[in-house]
């Protein structure tokens, strides 16, 4: 029995897909048992040369229309946004037929009502691809790890921030040089904003919340900051000091409720995400029975996106032949259930530019002191009549860490605070 696949979006990942459907289709039915078959590719403009070849009458301008169409027994979303994508997503599972979708923003944004809308249905939304790319991460995570009580989720998931990063860790660029070379190298967009500014990694962060912990945040509730400010200086400091920075999706279960936060952050030269370089992604899962996971590879470009949506595709096909839904229910948290992210305990690194003068620690640590935030380590360069401090604190709440250092900002010495990045370690 074939099963009839509609596909909205030909642009890199879904003329991609379109191809190994056609090119492969031969050598995927020997390997899965399904004939899996292309009836409609819906696109913006149809008289568009197009890599691929498909039959007449395949390509429509329609997108809306794959919902009702007879021909089409799931749907893959390859568009993007939120607009007609979500239309698209909504139609086909309100009319029962899986969907297939690589797109992070929508999943983000509307989860809990598409997940309602294909319970509703019987049906299934797979999206593999929306966080890691080629990485294995959403089945880990539903279904290997279902019975594990995952504690917390680091990851690297945006390959733009992890390329100008790395340049600027390993060649000393800095952050405008490392973001031209990714531009010209296709890591970055001309428009780099989505990822400079961790809001892509934001959209991960809050579905990686939702699996693990079996609720769901809203991307308002994930604290967000992107990696704009690093400068190079910091960058080679934490290299002294033993740490590489990284843009981080965090999501944990606290005391006080689920978490998810995005930030750049000093991570230990020991831990497995130190060694992530380039545009590579990786996600690492922390849980009490299995001890450190960690999932590496490629998070985005055209073959490894459309290796996970054909795989997601593969699964709506059995689930359709089956007749038996294959993802799981995930339920909306409560807003008591997000944790209030002020008072998280997290560890600072702090540059500050100070008068080089006695009394100016002292000062500085009185300032620590009197918001409840010890001081680890301090180490300071000294330049004439001005100096620099680097200071790293120990683990305290997130919003005692932020008042201490406002109040630092408005002492006398303190010509400038240069820098404040987080330090993710176990130690306290």
């Amino acid at each position: 029995m074939a099963v009839g696949i509609g596909i909205v979006g030909a642009g890199t990942v879904g003329g991609t897909l379109v191809r190994r459907l056609i090119d492969e289709h031969d050598a995927l039915e020997a390997k899965t048992g399904l004939d899996l078959e292309v009836r409609r590719v819906a696109v913006n403009d149809v008289a568009k040369e197009r890599p691929f070849t498909v039959p007449d009458g395949v390509l429509t301008g329609r997108a809306l229309d794959l919902a009702d169409d007879p021909s089409v027994d799931l749907v893959v979303e390859v568009m993007g946004g939120t607009g007609v994508a979500a239309e698209v997503v909504m139609g086909a599972l309100r009319a029962g037929k899986p969907v297939v979708t690589a797109n992070k923003e929508l999943v983000a944004a509307r989860g809990p009502e598409l997940f309602d809308a294909a319970a509703a249905s019987g049906v299934s939304l797979l999206f593999e691809a929306a966080v890691g790319g080629g990485i294995p991460i959403i089945r880990p995570l539903w279904e290997t790890l279902a019975g594990e009580q995952v504690r917390r989720i680091l990851g690297i998931v945006n390959g733009t921030t992890n390329y100008i990063l790395t340049r600027m860790s390993e060649d000393g660029a800095s952050y405008a040089d490392a973001l031209a070379a990714a531009q010209r190298l296709g890591y970055a967009e001309p428009d780099p904003s989505a990822d400079v500014s961790g809001a892509d990694a934001t959209s991960k962060a809050a579905i990686l919340a939702g699996l693990a912990f079996g609720t769901w945040i809203e991307t308002a509730a994930v604290h967000r900051e992107g990696i704009e400010g690093i400068a190079r200086a910091d960058v080679a400091f934490a290299a002294e000091l033993g740490y590489v920075v990284k843009l981080l999706a965090v999501a944990e279960r606290t005391g006080g409720g689920v978490s998810a936060r995005v930030h750049p952050a000093l991570v230990p030269l020991h831990h497995p995400l130190a060694g992530i370089r380039g545009a590579t992604n990786a996600v690492f899962v922390e849980g009490p029975s299995v001890g450190e996971l960690l999932f590496a590879g490629p998070g985005a470009g055209a073959g490894p996106t459309a290796t996970a949506v054909l795989g997601d595709v593969v699964d709506a096909a059995r689930e359709l032949l089956a007749g038996a839904q294959v993802a799981p229910r995930i339920r909306l948290a409560a807003a008591s259930g997000v944790a209030d992210f002020g008072a998280i305990p997290t560890k600072w690194y702090v540059r500050l530019e100070v008068a080089d003068r006695p009394g100016v620690l002292a000062a500085v640590a009185a300032a620590f002191g009197d918001h409840g935030v010890s001081i680890k380590s301090v180490r300071q360069e000294g330049r004439g009549d001005r100096a620099t401090l680097l200071v790293v604190t120990h683990r305290a709440a997130e919003a005692d860490q932020q008042a201490a250092v406002a109040a630092i900002g408005n002492l006398d010495v303190v010509a400038e605070v240069g820098a404040a990045l987080r330090v993710e370690s176990d130690e306290p």
